[in-house]
Parts: structure tokens; sequence; C-alpha cells
């Protein structure tokens, strides 16, 4: 088996990240459309780099990443990852991508996000979870607003593409938000 559910959810599971699967990271990594909302639009990436890149994110302390593997043909459509783990303060980023333009706008990103934050605050005990998302994203933001996070901040002009200027919004959500939103899971939450 290529994958291993880590963390289940109905549709999808998290997955440790797969080497294998270096040819399909790398061809998203060097695709335009998939790129833009990670900031890497103009990025190029070869296979050793992104073979570097998947190394080193399976040997990180400060990091957890997943694959997002469809249960459905067990396929491989996007990643998630935990980033700037700082436990002392409880805190980290969250960064996610599908990597398909077909597999987008379907709650596959919803649904790995909501098992991440499970994650994040449930097993890993954290009491804050933020991400970064440019202005222009409008799909994103509307389904980060749907798990329960809350615009926090906002770096204005802060991102250059396509000749133009744009904000970098910030959003956050706080284990007991998270909680209220999914009651069932509150009695394991670590204080």
């Amino acid at each position: 088996m290529r994958y291993f559910e880590k963390i289940a959810g109905e549709r999808i599971y998290l997955s440790p990240i797969n080497e294998e699967d270096l040819p399909l990271y790398t061809r998203w990594m060097n695709d335009p459309e998939t790129t833009e909302s990670l900031g890497m639009k103009r990025s190029v990436f070869s296979l050793a780099q992104e073979k570097e890149a998947l190394q080193s994110m399976a040997r990180s302390e400060t990091e957890k990443h997943f694959a997002i593997v469809l249960r459905e043909g067990n396929r491989l459509i996007g990643g998630i990852s935990l980033q700037n783990l700082q436990p002392f303060n409880r805190r980290a980023e969250v960064g996610i991508f599908i990597g398909e333009e077909e597999d987008r706008g379907k709650g596959y990103g919803m649904e790995a996000m909501r098992l991440l934050l499970g994650f994040a605050f449930l097993t890993l005990g954290l009491h804050s979870v933020s991400l970064s998302v440019f202005a222009f994203n409008a799909r994103a933001i509307a389904a980060y607003k749907k798990v329960g996070f809350k615009k926090c901040g906002q770096r204005r002009e802060a991102h250059f593409a396509d000749g133009a200027f744009h904000d970098i919004l910030t959003m956050d959500i706080l284990a007991h938000e998270f909680l209220a939103e999914n009651p069932a899971k509150s009695d394991r939450l670590q204080i």
C-alpha cells in the first residue's frame, strides 16, 4: 500500500508523504494554477529540488506534513501541513493545496483542514492555528471561514503578482472555537 491512513476522514484521509509521488508533486509545483495561491507562481522546480524538499519535510521537527488522499481509488490529491510549530506557545501555521483543478471546489480541502485541526488541537494540544491567504483568493477565504477561521490581520499590498500588488490576509482559529463547531471532539481537548 502506498499510503497509510494516519488521520481518517469520510471521503479523504491524511497519510505520511510518499516519496514515490515525487513526479506528481514536481508537476504540481510547476503548475502556475496550483502554485499561484502558494505565492510560488514563477518558481521552477526540478525533480531533484522537489526530492530534497520532500526529504526535508519528512525530517522536520517543527513541521508535520501529510498527503491528502482520496479514499476512492486511494488517489493523492494534495498536501497539508502544520508549519512553524511552536509547542511552548501552543501554536502553528497551516498550509494546504489541492493539486488538480478537477479536485478543487468539492470540499476536500475543508475536510482535510478539519482533520488537521483536530490533530493540532486534540493530539498536539495546540491552542491556536493560523494561515495566510492572498486577498484575491476568494474561494479559499470562503472555505477557511466555513471551517471556522476568522480574519485577524492584513498585510497591505505585500504580494506582487501579475503586475499588481495584493494584500495578504492572516486568519486564525482557536481550539475552543474549533471544538464549539465539533462538540463530539471536545471531551478529548488537552488544556
